[in-house]
């Protein structure tokens, strides 16, 4: 038996039939989907799925969904652009085409958020069109069937691996086989300690031939992760409220709600004055935590400082309120600001 053969028998077997994406393969639930598992494990993302489904059931509820609201509820998902390119995605297919995703792999990729793998996806698992996909697990099983060097971020190497995938496939139960294909990268040829003793392609595998398939797909070259500092300013008034402060759309966390930061802290009072009409009263440091990022870690270091405030008003600044912490809790938030507010809840029990 061929490639697909093998693949396609193996997946009768032991392929993943149950996810909740595959119950309903509409354009919309596979796009979803794909944009949810990009760089994030299939357990990670069943909750926020189910979750993100009852909400908004179908594109236009998406759309009409306010961006705040969205990123609610992918808060602890991470990657912040994926949400804000899918909510931006689905506005653009409300106004030019009839709230339907195209049907074509080309006005996909067009779309904010959608690359070459994912409309592929899309293409294939909703419409049975072939098109290959070129995922993690995909350029993973790729990479070690055919021995190819170097790492997959490189355009010449990632072009090798589409012209292999494309080779590849079957005539028939394209949707299947694409689903084999990641499928067998994410359950038997994982990253580390591939289960080779199980997989269907393991004689026409050569790196499995020769005894490395650890070796396939190179590593990334590594960088050393520089590391930035910042200050959270907890402002807190008596009965509890607290100040949040929307991030700008662009860089990390883009959107979402968090605490004002400040870098030294020698002019704090005078930057709680000025910029929140606030006045401090007390000033306790909490222990400081690091938070990682693919590109670099960030030391915290929180501040809880409490304020009394002059004005209901926030002078010029319509991207600050004050908040309940169980109000806050509903908005969209970086994981380590939900995190810290549900301690400081505690701390008021």
């Amino acid at each position: 038996m061929n490639f697909s053969s093998q693949l396609l028998t193996w997946f009768d077997l032991h392929g993943r039939k149950g996810l909740p994406w595959q119950q309903s393969p509409s354009p919309y639930n596979v796009w979803l989907s794909e944009i949810m598992l990009q760089q994030t494990q299939v357990s990670t993302v069943i909750p926020y799925y189910q979750r993100f489904i009852k909400n908004y059931p179908n594109l236009t509820s998406l759309a009409n969904a306010s961006i705040d609201d969205v990123l609610a509820q992918w808060t602890g998902l991470g990657y912040y652009a994926r949400a804000r390119n899918l909510h931006k995605a689905a506005n653009i297919i409300v106004e030019q085409h009839n709230g339907e995703l195209p049907k074509g792999l080309d006005k996909l990729i067009a779309l904010p958020g959608i690359g070459r793998s994912t409309a592929g996806a899309i293409m294939t698992l909703a419409h049975q069109q072939h098109f290959a996909i070129l995922d993690g697990n995909v350029k993973r099983v790729l990479a070690r069937y055919n021995r190819v060097s170097g790492w997959p971020g490189k355009k010449q190497v990632e072009n090798q691996l589409w012209q292999l995938a494309e080779t590849l496939l079957p005539a028939e139960r394209i949707a299947h086989f694409i689903q084999a294909q990641m499928d067998l990268g994410a359950t038997v040829c994982t990253r580390s300690k591939p289960k080779c003793e199980n997989c269907p392609l393991q004689e026409g595998c050569q790196a499995f031939q020769y005894g490395i398939p650890q070796n396939y797909p190179e590593a990334k070259p590594k960088k050393i992760i520089p590391l930035r500092k910042t200050n959270w300013l907890i402002m807190q008034l008596s009965d509890g409220k607290i100040l949040l402060e929307q991030r700008p759309n662009s860089g990390i966390w883009g959107g979402l709600w968090s605490f004002p930061e400040l870098e030294p802290l020698e002019k704090v009072a005078e930057y709680c004055s000025d910029k929140f009409q606030t006045n401090i009263t007390e000033i306790t440091a909490a222990p400081s935590f690091k938070h990682v990022f693919s590109h670099f870690k960030l030391d915290i270091s929180p501040h809880i400082i409490a304020v009394n405030h002059s004005s209901n008003n926030i002078s010029e600044n319509n991207s600050a309120s004050w908040y309940k912490i169980s109000d806050a809790l509903q908005l969209g938030l970086p994981a380590p600001v939900k995190t810290f507010l549900k301690s400081l809840a505690k701390l008021r029990e």
